[in-house]
């Protein structure tokens, strides 16, 4: 079903009130499919959009604007200490990291409090912490918007890279992720040498799924505000990642600067750090 002048304000994480000239809410892959056949996606300027955390509306949207609000987290196979997982791609992303730590599976709980949709983890390579979704993603489930067939795209083919895919690049708007399949692990290997989350997990005992979850929930919200108080995207820096060798040479210059693997020849800095040295820290 398609609303015309829908109200886009519940829509965006900065509460901006715009208004979408066309409104499709897709609830399962076949509704995905069916509109797509019916010539409607072909005829409008589409904008796919999940939870809208990464969005600024400027003005009122003349097109289509198609919402994926399909949900379920389905257990597909265990392989040896794996759990293979398909889930939808309208699923809160923090109600399925929940939903995973309180499962006793590993591999989300660095990510635990992004805001946003499933199928936009996929989109965006979300991470944080010392972690991404692209170590977890084992496929992403979509519909052409040309063709209106089904497509799935291997963890390989989705090219995925420092915040980046393929569905941010060559197929930015031309597939509908209908959901991602994710392998998590019942013997996961915790992640905790990232920035002061060691320090924060310790405080809350033995490091679990749980402790380091609610000491990334504690981090994050200690240096953002609820998007549904006070309107935001979230943290939307990008670290910038150099050669490996400019990286020591600046840590020279600066010994505490702290630095991260980014691939072979390669370091990530922290854009925090660099921000707080230049004074920049807390300004509006």
């Amino acid at each position: 079903m398609i609303s015309e002048n829908h109200e886009l304000k519940p829509h965006n994480t900065f509460a901006i009130a715009a208004k979408a000239s066309r409104f499709a809410t897709i609830k399962t892959e076949k509704e995905a499919i069916k509109l797509i056949s019916s010539g409607r996606t072909s005829n409008d300027a589409v904008l796919i959009l999940g939870g809208g955390s990464n969005l600024l509306f400027t003005r009122n949207y003349e097109g289509l604007i198609v919402h994926p609000l399909i949900t379920g987290i389905k257990t597909d196979r265990t392989v040896d200490n794996n759990v293979v997982v398909t889930v939808g791609a309208g699923v809160v992303w923090d109600d399925f990291v929940a939903w995973a730590v309180s499962t006793g599976l590993g591999g989300t709980e660095n990510l635990s409090l992004i805001p946003g949709m499933t199928g936009a983890s996929a989109v965006q390579n979300i991470g944080a912490y010392g972690a991404e979704a692209a170590d977890i993603i084992e496929a992403v489930h979509t519909v052409s918007i040309d063709s209106g067939k089904k497509e799935i795209f291997t963890r390989p083919e989705c090219n995925f890279g420092y915040r980046q895919s393929i569905f941010k690049s060559e197929l930015k708007g031309r597939n509908l992720i209908t959901g991602v399949t994710f392998r998590l692990s019942t013997d996961h290997k915790q992640n905790l040498s990232y920035g002061n989350l060691q320090t924060e997990v310790e405080k809350r005992g033995k490091p679990s799924l749980a402790t380091i979850r609610e000491a990334v929930i504690e981090i994050r919200r200690s240096k953002l505000p609820d998007h549904t108080v006070i309107g935001n995207a979230g943290s939307f820096f990008k670290n910038p990642v150099v050669p490996e060798a400019m990286a020591l040479r600046m840590q020279q210059d600066s010994p505490p600067m702290p630095l991260y693997p980014a691939g072979e020849g390669f370091k990530k800095l922290a854009a925090g750090w660099l921000i707080e040295q230049c004074g920049w820290k807390g300004y509006r």
